[in-house]
């Protein structure tokens, strides 16, 4: 008894540490992207074409991300309806 116990403990010890390992995106997020330098090859920072640059890229970078976070969970709330994690 005192041995299944033992297990038991070590067990649930055991879990709760890989769970902090999980991942819960299957791809891995994309290496960071240097804005300033492509939008510099648009104009001179503070240009027009600079900042036009920077907001596009900004506002590209924050839909893009959202889409993608939505997905991650979407695809794993899937996986679990189907018994597949």
């Amino acid at each position: 008894m005192q041995i299944n116990l033992r297990m038991l403990l070590a067990s649930a010890v055991t879990a709760l540490l890989l769970g902090g390992c999980a991942q819960f995106e299957r791809n891995t997020p994309q290496a960071a992207v240097d804005d300033d330098a492509i939008c510099r090859a648009q104009g001179e920072r503070g240009s027009s074409p600079y900042v036009a640059c920077m907001k596009d890229r900004d506002v590209a970078a924050s839909r893009g991300g959202n889409e993608r976070i939505e997905r991650a969970h979407r695809n794993l709330a899937e996986d679990m309806l189907n018994n597949r994690r």
